[in-house]
């Protein structure tokens, strides 16, 4: 048994390293590599991969390699903070789009990450690392800052207490600029992101409140950085974030939204 069998030596913790073996760099994989990638045994792969491709989990193509299944995209469907929030977002983002032809985004956050729920890309804007389903540490994005600035301060203080990833030369990696960022991001209601992820994009993003005020998503504008002209982007953010919360039930108060 290996190190990673052990510190999961349950049935379903074993049944969830499986799934974990899939990612975007990963989407399909041999029963060896699935093996490999939860640290199990080749025996206990195959035992539970067949019963995650029974059961419809996974899928096993013509070339014997395996994929997520459509049965975990209908069970991902009913997360609210899924396919339920895009549905009612995406007529305020298809708007935005076409306000400004450039890539848009929605996200929400997941503890430390951004997950990517939706993303209309841009006829001929600059291109970005990112798409559906994918994560980010939350300080390197602008939907990422939207969402840190308004979570709870535990969140807040984990961020910038733990190492600060780098991914350009421009990404926020002092823990005390990343606060006054956040200070920033809760004055103006809107939060920038330049060259962070890559150093020909500049992100302006706006939070998303639901029906209580609580902020739960984040929708931005990604355009290139040479032609950014962050004054004339903001309005367009703002009213598509403000459109989408209204859609989900909530209604501004000057606590709430005290840019409205």
């Amino acid at each position: 048994m290996t190190g990673r069998e052990r510190a999961a030596p349950s049935a379903s913790g074993r049944l969830l390293s499986v799934l974990a073996a899939f990612d975007h760099e990963h989407p399909a994989l041999s029963l060896t590599d699935i093996g490999r990638r939860a640290g199990l045994s080749l025996t206990t792969a195959h035992r539970l991969v067949a019963a995650l491709t029974g059961w419809g989990a996974l899928e096993r193509d013509a070339n014997g390699l395996y994929h997520v299944g459509l049965r975990l995209w209908e069970l991902a469907a009913l997360a609210p903070r899924g396919l339920a929030l895009r549905q009612t977002a995406l007529p305020y983002l298809e708007d935005l789009y076409e306000a400004t032809h450039e890539n848009v985004q929605l996200a929400v956050r997941d503890g430390a990450e951004v997950v990517y729920t939706e993303w209309i890309s841009g006829r001929s804007s600059v291109g970005v690392r990112i798409q559906v389903g994918a994560r980010w540490p939350l300080h390197a994005t602008g939907v990422g800052l939207a969402l840190l600035a308004h979570a709870e301060p535990a969140v807040q203080d984990a961020c910038c207490g733990g190492p600060l990833a780098a991914y350009t030369p421009y990404t926020i990696t002092d823990p005390a600029r990343l606060r006054r960022v956040l200070a920033e991001v809760r004055r103006t209601g809107v939060a920038v992101s330049s060259r962070q992820v890559t150093e020909d994009a500049l992100s302006v993003a706006a939070p998303v409140r639901g029906a209580d005020g609580s902020v739960v998503a984040a929708v931005s504008l990604v355009v290139p950085w040479a032609e950014a002209r962050v004054p004339a982007l903001i309005p367009a953010v703002r009213l598509a974030a403000r459109g989408i919360s209204r859609a989900l039930g909530w209604r501004p108060t000057p606590r709430t939204d005290p840019h409205a």
